[in-house]
């Protein structure tokens, strides 16, 4: 069924809308068997980056950019921190199969009937899209996990293991969370040249090894962010850092969900989520007289409870004046 991928694209466009897939109940029961088994299987082969966030337990977008705000706040120590944040394009659509079947046995030893399986898994499905009463021929998938599915992620996990062995290679940290791919490094004030430098070498062999596997990195999308404490500041870099194209360091930045401002403060992640939270208020305001209790209870639950829980483990030990909520 079509699905825009953002709210505020146009819905005319075809390239607006996220093709996810509408698999039957017994289909994906059948993938969680397997899945389950697969995952049990890479977690007692440690064939996983450790880095990678992504569908596992106690593992999640806030435990992702927790360790990120924990490594970045070295610069306490007089360190400054370059963060660079990676966007692919339509990633999980662009996965080969054949590129991905032969890294199951050559990298992760799957092979055999097992193999055979994921084979059948892949080959032969096909795809169409459903509005109302009417329906498009179905056509061939050639490439890409079924988004929706259940394995689907975990084979992606899969596929772009490799990304991150790369950029440890090059003596920066890689947290990833699906897609979502995070790099950064820290250096002295006298060395943010060196550091910009080692990180767009990272970013050009990077953007390589993606066209390699048919993955396509959004430039347009790529941001960065030099961190250090109130008092450096002035040493920050102002140069804009090449990435396949400039791009100009920001002052806060959005990660899975996140801010994370250029001081560490946490002030923009702060004042976002008290806008929204206020936004959701005044919508609840508004028909708090045509709903019964319960499902008033329900609204602030799920419009202003969740926002408020959602990273606040990125604001543990923050002084109480950037908490104005208190």
């Amino acid at each position: 069924m079509p699905r825009l991928r953002k709210s505020n694209l146009d819905p005319t466009d075809p390239k607006s809308y996220c093709p996810i897939a509408n698999l039957t109940v017994l289909s994906k029961l059948l993938e969680r068997l397997i899945a389950r088994q697969l995952v049990d299987y890479l977690n007692e082969s440690q064939s996983l980056p450790d880095l990678q966030s992504a569908y596992w337990a106690k593992h999640s977008t806030e435990t992702a950019v927790t360790k990120v705000l924990s490594d970045i706040l070295a610069l306490d120590r007089g360190d400054l921190t370059m963060l660079t944040l990676l966007d692919l394009s339509s990633a999980f659509d662009s996965v080969d199969h054949e590129t991905l079947l032969r890294r199951l046995e050559a990298s992760f030893g799957i092979a055999g009937p097992v193999l055979m399986w994921f084979t059948s898994y892949l080959y032969g499905r096909t795809h169409y899209v459903r509005c109302n009463r009417s329906t498009s021929a179905p056509v061939l998938v050639i490439c890409g996990v079924p988004q929706g599915s259940v394995l689907g992620p975990i084979l992606f996990l899969v596929y772009t293991a490799e990304l991150l062995r790369l950029i440890e290679r090059h003596g920066l940290h890689p947290p990833g969370y699906a897609d979502d791919t995070q790099i950064y490094g820290f250096c002295s004030a006298s060395s943010t040249d060196s550091l910009q430098e080692r990180i767009s070498a990272c970013i050009y062999d990077v953007s390589l090894w993606m066209s390699c596997n048919r993955l396509l990195l959004n430039t347009s999308k790529t941001e960065v962010l030099w961190c250090s404490t109130n008092r450096r500041q002035h040493q920050i870099s102002q140069c804009p850092v090449h990435v396949g194209e400039d791009v100009t360091p920001s002052t806060a930045v959005r990660d899975l969900g996140m801010y994370i401002d250029c001081d560490a403060s946490m002030k923009t992640h702060v004042m976002k989520t008290i806008s929204n939270c206020f936004a959701a208020l005044r919508q609840i305001h508004s028909v708090r007289r045509s709903v019964i209790r319960p499902v008033l209870l329900s609204l602030v639950t799920s419009l202003m409870i969740s926002r408020l829980d959602y990273g606040n483990a990125t604001l543990a030990g923050l002084h109480s004046a950037s908490l104005p909520l208190q």
